[in-house]
Order: C-alpha cells, then structure tokens, then sequence
C-alpha cells in the first residue's frame, strides 16, 4: 500500500512542479499551447506580471519577454549634411517594450534581434534625414539635443504625414508589415497605431544619443594637413620676426658698445690732455724761474737716458756741449 501511494505522491508533486511558473522580476510572461499563444477575449495575448502562476503541465509553456530598458549600441555611420559635407556619427538608442503581446507578434515570437533590426533601420533613416536639413555647425553646437529629441520623438510618434518633411520610406514600409502581420492574428482587435512609428511594434524608445562626430578619414587628413602647413607658416613668420627683432637689438648693441668706446676714448683724451697741459704748465712754471737749473736737469737726464745699457757706444768729441757738464768746473784746482 505505500509503494503506490508514494508513487502517487510523486506523480502529484511532478505534476504541480510543472503546472508553477514564475516570472521574475524585470519579466513579463506569455504561455503558449500546443505553439499557440493564449489570448483573452479580444483575442490580445494574454501577459503575465512578475509573480507565481499556474498553467497546464506538458501542454502550456511559457515565454518570457524582457521588460528592462535595453540599450543597442549601433555603428558608426557616414551621413551627409545639407551643405552636403560628410560626417561619422557613432550613436545609441535606448528603449523598452511598452506592448507586450504586440512586441511578440510583431516580432515573431519576441526576437530582440529582429526587433532591434527594425529599429535601427527606422533609427538610421531618420537620423539621416535629420542631419539632411542641418548644418554642421548646427549638429556639432547642439547643445541642447534638439536633434536626438526630434529623432526620439519621430520613432515614438511616426511621421505625421503630409506635412512632414522628413520620411523615412523603406523603415516604414517594414514596421508597417510588421504591424500588418499584428492585426491579422488578432483579427483586428488592437488599438489602431501609426504603422510609421516604433509603437506598432510594441516599442518606446526612451532615450537617443549621439557618442560621438568625426570628420571621414580622407577629410580629416586634408584637415589636418591644412592646419599643419598653416601652423608651420606661422612658426615661420614667428621665426623671421624673431631673427629681425635680433638683429635688430644686436646691432643696437653693437653700435651702443662702439658708442661708449668712443666717448670713453675722446674722455680719456681729452683728460690725457688736459694733464700733459698741466704738468707742462708746471713744469715751465717751475723751470721758468732758474732755466740753468732746468738745462742741468735736462742734461742729467740725458745722461740716464744715454747710459742704461753697457753695450751702448757713442763717438761724441770730448769737447762736446753733452759733456759740459762732465767736465770740472774752470776754476777747481787738479
């Protein structure tokens, strides 16, 4: 009797372990039977909130979707403004599923990929078209993202028509197959929804951003190389400037140092003169009052001048006037 009851049990267990499903949270769920999505009475797929539920064990299974903000990094592209100048834009989107049950049909059973192909393809016209009407300096000063705000804008809200000039054909066309494809399993019962905009996939896209704006390859090297042989031009004039404002200053200083040696020249002359006129002036003031004192001091020095070296030789007559003062006085006595 125990072995079948605890068999029973067992049973009872396995069956209630796959009649629970729980979605976490950050999830929503949708259940399928037998590969057929569950709807309620509007023929909408029913959507299942983070929590415990129960569903028919090994006939009903459970899909879950994602109901986080999801952030898709999308590559840098080449995109021409309206002066027809080239630009490499390397931007992201960030978006969320608002329409659950929509999101999975729209998508094929809730693909992200396909999801994310759609929206970037949508994304990347638009933003072309976009910078299409601006001008660099209009993209680049866009301080206040007015360009990513209308883009954000425009995928929530779709095109409105006649009256918009910006469009976005070939997204459109695929987000309108795609909505298309929503109204036919649901046999019509949805929310009519522009076809031109994000929202008829189920989607909202929260935030837009460009990371970054570059100058194509082949113009920033035109760029650079115009910057740098201007730079250069500069550092040439700098550079001559420089070399005249030198000699400039060393010619002045050459010409000041030519300048103080010639006054310091003429200032020692004339000092130079000024005292052979006074020593002159002394001496023939002195000399001037016994002039044979001043004859003898002339000829003693004479004397000196004559006889400093011992190899001197003079052939002078004994009874020369040089000698006058050699020879003894008249009146001595031998």
């Amino acid at each position: 009797m125990r072995k079948p009851l605890i068999v029973v049990l067992i049973v009872v267990l396995v069956v209630l372990y796959a009649s629970l499903f729980v979605v976490q949270e950050g999830q929503r769920g949708i259940v399928m039977r037998f590969g057929k999505v569950l709807r309620d009475s509007d023929n909408k797929p029913l959507i299942y909130a983070p929590g415990l539920h129960f569903k028919i064990p090994f006939i009903e299974s459970v899909k879950t979707l994602d109901a986080r903000i999801q952030t898709m990094d999308n590559q840098a592209d080449r995109f021409v403004t309206r002066e027809k100048k080239d630009l490499i834009v390397d931007s992201y989107i960030k978006w969320r599923i608002s329409d659950f049950g929509r999101y999975y049909l729209a998508t094929g059973g809730g693909d992200i990929s396909q999801a994310e192909v759609l929206l970037k393809r949508k994304f990347s016209d638009r933003l072309r078209s976009e910078m299409g009407r601006l001008d660099v300096k209009d993209i680049v000063t866009d301080s206040r993202g007015r360009l990513t705000t209308d883009v954000r804008d425009a995928l929530n809200n779709g095109s409105a028509g006649a009256d918009d000039e910006v469009s976005t054909p070939a997204a459109d066309d695929a987000i309108a197959s795609a909505a298309k494809r929503v109204e036919r399993e649901t046999s019509g019962h949805v929310q009519a929804i522009n076809p031109n905009s994000m929202a008829a996939l189920g989607i909202q896209v929260v935030d837009v951003r460009i990371k970054q704006i570059n100058l194509p390859t082949e113009v920033s090297e035109a760029i650079y190389n115009r910057m740098r042989a201007e730079r250069e031009a500069v550092a040439r004039s700098q550079r001559s400037q420089g070399q005249e404002e030198a000699e400039k200053v060393r010619a002045q200083a050459d010409y000041e140092v030519t300048r103080t040696l010639a006054e310091a020249q003429r200032e020692a002359l004339i000092i130079r003169g000024d005292g052979d006129a006074a020593a002159a002036k002394l001496f023939a003031d002195a000399f001037s009052q016994d002039p044979d004192f001043y004859a003898f001091i002339r000829s003693l020095r004479a004397y000196e001048n004559s006889f400093k070296s011992n190899q001197d030789i003079m052939v002078l007559s004994p009874d020369s006037d040089f000698f006058r003062y050699m020879r003894p006085p008249t009146n001595a006595k031998r």
